[in-house]
């Protein structure tokens, strides 16, 4: 059974950092493509950052682009998303899933991530 579990999210100010964790089980992250997709009170899903199965290519949304950092580690079954100078706009649910530049979720609970002074 695939399952993926997400963590690290928490409040933060305004510039602060944040690393978000994906731990897999049921299947190995070298094998597929993942994908970060963050959905904010009141509005759908959106794409956030995919990496490909090797971890050799990685897209970023325009909003987090040069902000947001993807990444992981096979040997872990792990993905991350470093998240620095975060924003107000930040906030969200983040989820992680698997799947190239896609917003379809898998079912898991997702991590809060609160940006506010």
């Amino acid at each position: 059974e695939v399952q993926l579990m997400e963590s690290g999210g928490a409040l933060v100010q305004p510039g602060g950092s944040l690393t978000l964790s994906c731990t897999a089980s049921g299947f190995t992250l070298s094998s597929d493509a993942m994908t970060w997709v963050r959905q904010a009170p009141g509005k759908g899903p959106e794409w956030v950052s995919s990496i490909n199965s090797r971890g050799m290519v990685k897209m970023y949304a325009d909003p987090v682009k040069g902000r947001f950092t993807i990444s992981k580690d096979n040997a872990k079954n792990t993905l991350y998303l470093q998240m620095n100078s975060l924003k107000a706009e930040d906030t969200a649910v983040y989820y992680c899933t698997k799947g190239w530049q896609t917003t379809t979720l898998g079912g898991s609970q997702g991590t809060q991530v609160t940006v506010s002074s």
